[in-house]
């Protein structure tokens, strides 16, 4: 999931006919020019849903509740919250009546529920109204009880901002100093989808400055994140190593699909095919 091929390497396989990529991503490879040499690619679409909507949460409530740092406190022998520097304890954020914004929502895959609209349910069930900016609006989304909106609108209005979209011509840098501009101040954002959707010293600088209040991510830019990012050491920063998908259950799925793809291609059929 991580080979690059393209062009160069394609020439120099003349009997290649199938790709299997072990992931729900395609950037590592150029379709078009595996369809000029009639190579089929097929991924793995939806094995992560749960697990990736859990890790949004999972950074979420770490960013509003501090638990980690607590436990650090309590096992130093403390008990007492008066130093919170020390630790960088921050006031606790109770995520009731807040809104929850989610830009990208639509999957090509009409039968998968995808971690984009896995997170609306989990933000209800917090009590968070949950606005959605998407390119397609489809008449099965009328039962999530979300509202559609346009880009500044979500901005706008959002507590917590959270991208779920892959990372094509129109998304890449959508998050950049002109679009944090418009964000609600304090606005907490967390990318669990893609790293390039996010101009990363953008989102440093807003961190700074206050404009953002937090930054929770498990995708960047470069992977992985060099040290001389401006997103580390950051107190209002909380970055893991492109892990959400790495659940033991999201594991098995991901196996267990990888090899329907390559049965099914091998009896003539082909599931998940991204390049026909």
């Amino acid at each position: 999931n991580k080979c690059r091929i393209d062009e160069a390497v394609l020439a120099q396989c003349p009997k290649l006919r199938w790709v299997g990529i072990i992931a729900t991503g395609t950037d590592n490879l150029d379709l078009k020019a595996c369809r000029r040499h009639g190579v089929a690619v097929a991924n793995v679409p939806g094995y992560s849903t749960y697990s990736v909507a859990q890790m949004t949460f999972s950074l979420l409530l770490a960013i509003c509740q501090c638990a980690d740092r607590y436990h650090r406190l309590v096992q130093d022998g403390q008990w007492r919250t008066e130093e919170p520097a020390a630790y960088g304890l921050l006031p606790q954020v109770e995520l009731l009546g807040k809104t929850f914004g989610i830009y990208g929502y639509t999957t090509a895959c009409r039968a998968e529920r995808p971690a984009r609209r896995q997170t609306a349910p989990i933000a209800k069930a917090f009590g968070m109204e949950v606005l959605v900016c998407t390119r397609t609006i489809r008449p099965e989304y009328e039962a999530d009880g979300v509202e559609f909106v346009d880009l500044d609108t979500l901005l706008a209005r959002s507590d917590v901002l959270s991208l779920h979209c892959p990372a094509t011509p129109a998304t890449r840098g959508l998050i950049n100093a002109a679009t944090l501009a418009k964000a609600k101040p304090g606005m907490i954002l967390l990318n669990t989808a893609r790293g390039a959707l996010v101009d990363e010293q953008a989102v440093a600088d807003a961190l700074k400055n206050g404009k953002l209040g937090f930054y929770g991510a498990d995708a960047f830019g470069t992977e992985p994140l060099p040290q001389a990012s401006p997103l580390h050491g950051l107190p209002n920063a909380l970055l893991t190593p492109h892990i959400a998908w790495a659940t033991n259950e999201a594991l098995q799925r991901l196996m267990d699909i990888t090899a329907n793809n390559l049965r099914t291609w091998l009896d003539g059929a082909g599931e998940n095919i991204v390049n026909a």
